[in-house]
């Protein structure tokens, strides 16, 4: 960041609020890094999201579930989103990531045979070998830019 910058100005590629835009190289790249996710579906009509930890495969999130679970059954064949993101509240920094699919269980030897060696693992006790493949059908990112605070005393001046 230039530091000849006025400090209500964002830097260079982000809106006025300080968000940078990410593209789906980016998004991809920040969801590769990552280990724990939150799928969100529908329960009952309405919104609900569950943290699980996952992979990425090329374009596609992965998890493991238990085959009775809401979230197993709130998947099969639904629109779903999946979040990651990484804040810095000290830093006042930060990004998230977006997808959107419709998600399927992977019964195919072969491909539960390729997942095994992605080492998809699961941290839930009782989570069975149900794996749950949301291919990236939408991808959107945003990352906080940070922008010096404006004192509160500036910004009422700029008002009044």
């Amino acid at each position: 960041m230039r530091h000849d910058m006025p400090q209500d100005v964002p830097p260079e590629g982000s809106d006025a609020a300080g968000y940078r835009t990410l593209d789906r190289h980016s998004c991809l790249r920040r969801l590769r890094g990552g280990i724990v996710g939150r799928v969100v579906f529908t329960d009952g009509a309405l919104p609900a999201a569950q943290p699980v930890n996952y992979v990425l495969d090329g374009e596609e999130v992965l998890f493991r579930t238990a085959s009775a679970g809401k979230v197993a059954a709130a998947t099969r064949g639904a629109v779903v989103a999946f979040q990651v993101d990484d804040i810095d509240p000290a830093a006042r920094t930060g990004w998230s990531v977006l997808g959107v699919g419709e998600a399927y269980e992977v019964v195919d030897p072969q491909r539960l045979a390729q997942v095994s060696g992605l080492g998809l693992d699961t941290w839930a006790p009782l989570a069975s070998n149900h794996v749950v493949c949301v291919p990236l059908q939408v991808l959107t990112g945003r990352e906080l830019v940070r922008i010096p605070a404006v004192p509160l005393r500036r910004l009422a001046e700029a008002e009044g």
